[in-house]
């Protein structure tokens, strides 16, 4: 079939298997240029198929020669319709890996759940023994709770009082003003039991209740802050009560790795296009400004950049991690410069409809959010008819 991006809001409701095994191949190329890593040799990457676990997985991969297995939820393709991006992803990474010689393994389902667990911990016992590296890279809007079973759905809300600020609809340019009601405690609970730190407890709990961890196992879980312009609506808002949960459970993880000599961390990374930062409001309108200003200072980076940096420069640098006075990795130092923010806080300002083309990177926005999907990559012929059936090799 001809595959074609079709849009319905924020979203994208078809992906393209040869751009998504494009996008893969640019960041092993990528990782491959950068050198080797002296890190982790068994991984396991929860949240393995997009964004920063995708990152995180190919390059401890084809950065470190490890043996990876990866952890997520996508959609199947069925003949007439396309799959979710992350299973292309997840094809393609496993296609790249077993042609170097690097075991890969993927499991497909929802990694709240204890039967994904279970399933994952069998794979790990029966062919790799322990891991030393765990990232915990999960984004879904939704937590089936395992023991409870209630459905937990997290939501963008600032807490206190109403938010008004601008905020861009990036297919369009049309710059606008949007408020957000308040928040209630409810509203708070749910997005802290699915964006905050249980299941991340849950996960590491299981593999060091059966011996599956290696000592001195690291684990990783992202987060993000942002700037001012943005806290009232994410840091201060629901999603920073479920970060500042995730960050505190790094140091009670920490506390239970202690009999091994493991360690958890938090690290903070940069704002980039994912589909969910593309569903909050105000963020496009940053991220557009933001770009434009790291791209003239030549310090934007893309997933797979932020994720090298963090494992060569911070995880595995041959000496103590790097921390902040809250223990967290910041692998969004450049983003928070002050000089950075000061010239993305004065385009703000200016920003409207009109002056956006000018003074923002929209193209660029618009151009990372169609990779999301394998849209928009060189070399790629996306008027050639593709077959959409891709398998992931061990998935069948």
């Amino acid at each position: 079939m001809i595959i074609e991006p079709r849009m319905r809001g924020f979203i994208c409701l078809t992906a393209h298997p040869k751009g998504s095994e494009q996008n893969v191949k640019n960041q092993i190329e990528y990782i491959k240029s950068k050198g080797k890593i002296a890190g982790a040799k068994k991984v396991l990457v929860i949240g393995a198929s997009t964004g920063f676990g995708l990152a995180s997985r190919i390059t401890s991969a084809f950065g470190s020669d490890a043996a990876t297995i990866g952890v997520f939820f996508e959609k199947p393709p069925v003949e007439g319709k396309t799959a979710s991006p992350g299973w292309y992803n997840s094809a393609a990474f496993e296609t790249e890996a077993h042609k170097a010689g690097l075991y890969a393994k993927s499991i497909n389902g929802d990694a709240f759940s204890n039967e994904i667990k279970r399933q994952t911990l069998d794979l790990i016992k029966a062919d790799l023994g322990q891991v030393d590296l765990i990232i915990y890279s999960l984004a879904s809007p939704v937590r089936q709770h395992p023991v409870t079973g209630v459905l937990h759905r997290s939501v963008l809300k600032p807490i206190g009082q109403t938010f008004t600020n601008k905020t861009v609809d990036f297919h369009t340019g049309n710059v606008t003003e949007v408020s957000i009601a308040p928040a209630n405690e409810e509203d708070i609970e749910n997005t802290v039991a699915v964006m905050g730190g249980e299941d991340w407890t849950m996960w590491i709990d299981a593999l060091k209740a059966e011996n599956l961890l290696a000592d001195g196992a690291t684990t990783v879980a992202y987060s993000y802050i942002g700037p001012s312009l943005t806290e009232a609506v994410y840091r201060k808002g629901t999603i920073g009560r479920a970060k500042d949960n995730l960050e505190a459970t790094a140091f009670s993880i920490t506390d239970s790795l202690k009999s091994i000599g493991g360690k958890a961390y938090v690290s903070v990374n940069k704002a980039l296009v994912t589909q969910a930062s593309s569903a909050i409001p105000v963020i496009p309108l940053y991220i557009s400004l933001l770009y434009k200003i790291m791209k003239e200072e030549g310090i934007h980076e893309g997933c797979i950049e932020q994720i090298q940096r963090l494992f060569q420069d911070r995880l595995y640098n041959g000496s103590e991690v790097p921390v902040d006075e809250k223990g967290r990795i910041r692998i969004d130092d450049w983003e928070m410069r002050e000089d950075v923010q000061a010239k993305v806080a004065k385009l703000w300002l200016e920003a409207t409809t009109e002056t956006l083309p000018a003074i923002g990177d929209l193209a660029g926005y618009r151009n990372d959010f169609l990779n999301l999907f394998g849209f928009e990559f060189a070399g790629v012929d996306y008027k050639a008819d593709t077959n959409e059936v891709v398998e992931i090799e061990s998935i069948k």
